[in-house]
């Protein structure tokens, strides 16, 4: 399975930067790069807080896909 994630694209659409939304969420600005890059699996809690300042679901920004 693979991750698919819309974190960029909501991050870029909210006009923050990576280092922005690292520090909003607690995090590395290198873990928001992994993870928008789908080299990164979040924890559920990392997830859950990214999906809180976007004000979605995680269902919304994340999604596991068959890999191909």
């Amino acid at each position: 399975m693979a991750l698919k994630t819309k974190v960029r694209e909501y991050r870029e659409k909210a006009g923050y930067k990576q280092s922005e939304l690292a520090e909003m969420v607690g995090a590395r600005r290198e873990t928001i790069v992994h993870l928008e890059n789908g080299k990164y699996n979040p924890s559920l809690k990392l997830a859950m807080d990214i999906a809180k300042v976007f004000q979605v679901t995680v269902e919304e920004l994340f999604e596991f896909t068959e890999d191909e």
